[in-house]
């Protein structure tokens, strides 16, 4: 066997792979017809992770689940671009890692639209400037986004998914040699997280750290300027056309995002794995036991809180707080569907969606 052979056994098979291909694109055609003619949804996240799971249980070959769910959710992006093409809007700038996100479940072709604000995310997708909006709701390492939570509250949109992604960064540069690097630029919080790489690697040289409003800006001003770096997401350097020097050089590799894909009057159906998301504005919390007698409420119906946050009700001088609460399953099975009937008018359901480990 020579590698001449080999490579002659790739074509054919990739040759293969395209004509597999589009015939499923044929029949996603046919689909989105039949979608558009009752107007249902394109976007079907418990549909996906069933196809995910199904291909991982009876895979036998070298691909671990990783590398099966990232060629898939490519192939389904370009099958919903096919069906109904979408604008999604993203926490901008483009190059960000809420960009990065958003490409993970939408793909490279997709029509995306950076904002300014996670506020301009919401309206966006209130108003129907765009069908889906995706912004970063919490991370392990620095906490909860207030201001996505309290836009929770204010707005009428559901959570259609939720992505959470390994946050690393690159350094990107023009330069080959570390020594001739004069400034490095990005956000504050990425200097902070790789501040091990950078006392490590520029220990005695001059180079002066820079902060900037995001790490994609950095890495455009390092394209501007030869004898600058960027610490960066990989997509923004990949955007400016830095060249990226080192890979991950974040100070942890548990340092993950969780980003929540908006959307307006969206129900998914229920996968086996679901996560449900609520908002409780509890009357009478001055009272004793009033949030201990409804928490218990989940426990007697043996449903698993994963997340309790309180935020300031802003109603008057007193010191009231509403409460968004994390729970697995689905709003459909009966325990969670008896919860929000006993206290309907104290409970506003944000949504259930696959749950994503």
């Amino acid at each position: 066997m020579t590698l001449e052979s080999l490579r002659n056994d790739i074509d054919s098979l990739d040759d293969q792979l395209l004509a597999l291909l589009n015939q499923r694109m044929e029949l996603v055609r046919k689909v989105g017809e039949l979608k558009r003619s009752t107007n249902a949804v394109i976007y079907r996240p418990e549909r996906e992770k069933q196809i995910i799971d199904r291909l991982y249980n009876q895979n036998n070959g070298l691909m671990n689940r990783s590398a099966i769910e990232a060629i898939f959710l490519e192939i389904f992006a370009v099958s919903r671009n096919l069906e109904l093409p979408e604008r999604i809007a993203f926490l901008g700038p483009e190059g960000s890692f809420t960009h990065q996100a958003a490409e993970s479940r939408f793909g490279a072709m997709s029509a995306y639209m950076a904002l300014p604000t996670i506020r301009s995310v919401f309206e966006s997708v209130e108003t129907g400037r765009v069908r889906f909006g995706v912004i970063p709701i919490e991370n392990n390492q620095e906490g909860i986004v207030e201001e996505a939570i309290d836009l929770l509250l204010e707005k009428d949109l559901s959570i259609a998914a939720e992505i959470k992604i390994p946050v690393h960064f690159t350094f990107a540069t023009q330069c080959e040699n570390l020594n001739d690097i004069t400034h490095i630029y990005s956000k504050d919080i990425a200097f902070r997280q790789c501040s091990k790489f950078l006392s490590d690697s520029f220990e005695g040289l001059q180079a002066e750290l820079v902060p900037v409003e995001s790490t994609s800006r950095a890495a455009k001003m390092a394209a501007q300027d030869p004898y600058s770096a960027a610490i960066c997401s990989h997509i923004a350097a990949k955007l400016f056309d830095v060249p990226i020097l080192f890979d991950n050089i974040e100070d942890s590799d548990l340092n993950r995002t969780r980003f929540l894909i908006l959307a307006k009057d969206f129900k998914n159906q229920p996968s086996g794995s679901d996560k449900t998301s609520l908002i409780a504005k509890l009357v009478n919390t001055e009272s004793p036991g009033v949030l201990a007698k409804f928490l218990q409420e989940f426990d007697a119906k043996n449903i698993n809180l994963t997340k309790i946050e309180s935020r300031p009700l802003r109603d008057g001088a007193t010191f009231r707080y509403w409460f968004l609460i994390e729970c697995e399953g689905h709003s459909d099975d009966p325990g969670l569907q008896e919860i929000m009937s006993r206290h309907a008018s104290e409970v506003k359901l944000l949504g259930s969606y696959v749950r994503v480990s």
